[in-house]
Order: structure tokens, then sequence, then C-alpha cells
């Protein structure tokens, strides 16, 4: 009897020290575009630190940015297989479910301060619904930013002086709508193939966040900013078909995280604006503001489009329009 209560003992044991290295092994492993500097890159390595700090070896989550893990719709295509865990799609997400074009709709959102009253009353209920209803789910809501224009062909004041652009867009069909609306002629492009094509000519231009832009060395090959403010873009930290597979406490503590870098990464945003507009015009770009109502009032089309084409539109348009202060 004291040999099976020792043997046992000692399977106990072995048995625990397995579960503790399995659970030691578990990689998180979370897919971004942004490049280096980007505020995808500081928010992603933001939320690696301070999870792998609370999560005390149960797991890691370790980061791959840069479209290591391919583009944004290659790594939606990993997360609905649940062979990623986290990515943080932004534009891509209007192309998965069409509830999420509303951040599509250009001048939608004033300031941070009306995104945050957005996230917590708009995109929490029937954005995070849509994602669900496609397998995915929302952890968190973090920011890519107010989008501006760069080319190399003219300063771009009002929509007249976009015809005839080539203008590298995301792949998201209701951005290609806006600036085809404006008179540009946008081609979708994964963000990792923009510099070449700037670089040869293929494109004349691009419209991104301005950090995005900066990180990506698009200023090294672009003559012209324009601050158009046009489009605000969520970022969403989301999950696939692996996230029931983690362990609870896992969950747990990756949610918890991801809920308190969302203002981080707001101020984050605001703080890169600043300083990469300054860093942008030291590196000689031309730099002007556009006719803000013109392109406002060039842009109702593509808002009585959403109203009409999306399930639900007209009602959360009139919802963000309500958090306006």
């Amino acid at each position: 009897m004291k040999f099976i209560k020792t043997a046992l003992a000692a399977a106990a044991v072995t048995f625990g020290l397995h579960a503790s290295v399995a659970s030691a092994n578990i990689e998180v492993r979370l897919g971004h575009v942004g490049g280096p500097g980007s505020l995808f890159e500081i928010t992603a390595n933001r939320f690696a630190e301070l999870a792998n700090e609370r999560l005390d070896g149960a797991a890691e989550v370790n980061v791959y940015g840069n479209s290591q893990l391919g583009s944004d719709e290659s790594m939606m295509r990993r997360l609905r297989l649940g062979s990623l865990d986290l990515a943080i799609p932004s534009t891509v997400m209007s192309s998965e479910a069409e509830e999420f074009a509303l951040f599509e709709m250009p001048y939608l959102i004033e300031d941070r301060e009306h995104m945050k009253r957005v996230r917590d009353e708009v995109v929490r209920g029937p954005l995070y619904e849509a994602a669900q209803a496609k397998g995915f789910n929302i952890i968190a809501v973090w920011e890519n930013g107010f989008r501006q224009i760069t080319n190399n062909v003219r300063p771009i004041t009002t929509p007249e002086d976009l015809s005839g652009i080539k203008l590298r867009t995301p792949s998201g069909v209701w951005r290609i709508e806006m600036f085809r609306s404006y008179g540009a002629a946008p081609s979708p492009m994964s963000l990792s193939e923009v510099f070449v094509a700037l670089q040869t000519g293929a494109m004349d231009g691009q419209e991104n966040p301005l950090i995005q832009t900066y990180s990506s060395r698009f200023h090294e090959v672009q003559d012209y900013l324009s601050i158009s403010n046009h489009v605000y873009t969520p970022a969403y930290l989301t999950a696939g078909a692996s996230w029931n597979r983690l362990p609870e406490d896992v969950r747990n503590v990756l949610q918890e995280v991801a809920l308190e870098l969302e203002d981080f990464a707001l101020e984050e945003g605001q703080r890169l604006d600043d300083e990469t507009l300054v860093l942008m015009r030291d590196a000689g770009m031309e730099v002007n503001e556009v006719d803000f109502d013109a392109f406002v009032t060039a842009s109702q089309s593509i808002y009585d489009t959403f109203a009409n084409d999306v399930d639900g539109g007209q009602e959360m348009l009139d919802s963000v329009a309500a958090l306006r202060e």
C-alpha cells in the first residue's frame, strides 16, 4: 500500500509538472500590418508587455508586426481558421461585415472624445454583434487614426484636385467608392506593397494616418501632404476560432489588458499626430489643409448609399450624430 501511495504521489507531481510546462508553452500569436514605430506596433507591444507580466508564465503573447503574417485579409482568414489568435484589423472589417462600413463614412467622427462615446455606445452594440455573426470576437477597440492624403501630383484642396490621381486604398469597397466619387482612380493594395508602387509611379498617392504614412517611409517618395481628416478608422483587437481554446484565466487577462489600453491608444494617436506632422514638414513635404466644407458636400452620396444599403445604417448614423457635442 505504501508503494502504491508513493507511486500515486510521484505521478501527481509529474502530472502537475507536465501541466505547468504545457501551460507555459501556450503561445498567443498577435499579428498586425503596422511598420516599425507605428501606432499598431506601439499599442500591440504595450499589450504584450502588460499581458505577459500578468500571465506570469501561464501563456506568452508574441507580436508579429510589419505584415510578417501576411496582409489584413490573410490574417482574417487565419483568425477564422484558428491558426492565428489575435489580429488588429481596421478598414478590412468593412469587407467582413457591412455594418463596419459605418467607419468608412467621411467626416463621421469629430475628434477622439467623440470617438470614445461612439466606441462605448455604438461599437460595443451592433458592430460587436456583426463581428460575432461572422465568427470574430472583438476584444477591444484601439485606433488606426484620422487619415490624410499624400501624392506626387499636386496639393489636394478640393475633391476636384483628386481627378485622375492613382490612389492606393485599403481593400474595403466603401473607401474605393468614396475616392472614385471624388474623381480619383483608387486601387486596393496591401500596405507592404505601397512603398514600391509610389516609388515607381505605379501609384501617385495613398491615404493613411500620419504615423502609418511616416513609419512606412512614404514621406520619402511623396511630395504633397494634404490634411483632410477624411475618415477616422478604429482598430479592433480581434480573436477568432482559437479564442475559446485558450484557458479561461488567460482569456480574462487578455481581455482586461486590452480594454485598459483603449484610452492609451487614443492618447498615443494624438501624440503621434502632433509629432509626426512636424517630422513630415521637416522631411520636405509640402503641407496644406483641404476645403473641408467642399469634401463634406461631395460626400453626401456615400452617406445616402450607406443608409439605404446597410441594414440599420441610418439608425447607426443617427446614433453617432447624437453623440456629438
